[in-house]
Parts: C-alpha cells; structure tokens; sequence
C-alpha cells in the first residue's frame, strides 16, 4: 500500500480535469468499471467520461458491483468480472485496483470467493483495496478473512449505524476490524469536526474537482490531522 499516497481524490463518472495537483502526494482513485449482476447476466459498463491527471499521478482503478436482490452468482460470472478488472490493472500508472461493493449478507459468500480469484489472478505487487460499510469495520468484522490489503470505512451517507460510528470515533476509539484502521472515506459536503490521524484519506467530491476546492479541503482536514 505505500504505492498510494496518503491523500486521494476520488473521481467518479463525470469529466475531471485533475491536472493541477501535485502527483507527489495526492493520487487519484477513478472510477474505471460499473459492474451490473442481474439475473443470470453480466452487465460491464466501462468509463464514459474523460479524466486528466499529470504524468506522474498514481492512480488507483475502481470498480463499482451493483447486484439486483435476484442476481445469479455462479464462477463462470466471477471469472468474467476478474477478467474485465485484469484488463484495467494493465492501464498506464495504475498502481492498486479498489472493489466497490456493498455486499448483503447473502452476498458475502460470492464477494469472498470473488477476491480470492483477484487476487490469485491480479499481479503480485498490485494491492487491493475495498470499501466498507462503517458497520463492517465495527462489530461485524467479516471481512477480517477477506485477502485484501485495505479496506477503507465509508463515513458519509452512512444511514443506519451512523449514530454507533459517530459515537464510537468521537469517544476517539478505533475501528475493531484492522483492515479499516489505514484509512477513512469521507466526503466534502459532510464535515467532521475531527477523525483519527495519521490515515489515507479518500474524498468524494460533491461536484467536479478544482483546485480551489481541493486546497480548500486539504487545508480544513490539516486542522484535525
């Protein structure tokens, strides 16, 4: 993981002209795949938009999965979506691939065994990286078995659970589960007044980037780093 520096901007499917940061310490984790499971079907809907980094940026290819309640998980349907996550890796400056999936519970079976052929599949030297529900990284720690190398707790929109996170970090204890305890995600229109230092930190962004508010940012978390 330190491939990646500790302060990522997240660029979703939207044009992003990022240009102007410094590719030393800021790196940029964009969205390269949506991944649809309906039914028996396998939907791949690759990046549309177009993105702009400087030459030297670390870059980190997300792909997001999205399965209907009803979706057929078989390993014909996990081998094609490695195969597809495989082809991005090998993109110019890609130095770690990231998983974006709320898994249910009845989901985690087919999540587990899917990242165990990544990860048998992906270069050695490649790092994984997953989001989680703040919940996973609190009592229910499932994904302490998961053979990935990060996985960074979600702290916006959160939803149910949001008062135990919130209660939890302010009272400055930490996640449980270990795989959280690098980094955070958070977001530019859901302000914390402090979270735990010394972490990679993801920012989605509300609108498309700047870099007046990137500065902005940068300097309102040196305030609780």
């Amino acid at each position: 993981m330190k491939s990646i520096p500790s302060f990522v901007l997240w660029a979703w499917e939207r044009p992003e002209d990022l240009r102007f940061i410094n590719p030393h310490d800021t790196g940029v984790a964009f969205l390269a795949d949506t991944i649809r499971f309906h039914l028996d079907r396998v939907i791949i809907r690759p990046r549309l938009q177009p993105l702009m980094v400087p030459e030297e940026t670390k870059l980190t290819a997300v792909v997001r999965i999205e399965a209907d309640s009803d979706a057929a998980f078989s390993q014909a349907r996990i081998t094609d979506v490695v195969a597809a996550i495989l082809s991005r890796d090998l993109l110019p400056r890609v130095v770690a691939v990231q998983i974006d999936f709320d898994a249910t519970r009845s989901q985690r079976p087919f999540y587990h065994a899917f990242l165990i052929e990544l990860r048998q599949r992906l270069r050695p030297q490649v790092p994984i990286s997953i989001t989680a529900l703040a919940s996973w990284c609190l009592a229910d720690d499932w994904i302490s078995t998961l053979p990935v190398d990060e996985a960074v707790p979600m702290l916006f929109r959160m939803g149910a659970g949001t008062n135990d996170v919130v209660a939890q970090l302010t009272a400055g204890r930490d996640f449980q589960a270990k795989l959280c305890q690098g980094s955070l995600g958070i977001s530019t229109d859901e302000r914390w007044a402090s979270l735990p230092g010394g972490r990679r930190l993801y920012v989605f962004p509300s609108r498309s980037w700047t870099e007046q508010s990137e500065l902005a940012f940068r300097a309102e978390v040196g305030r609780w780093r």
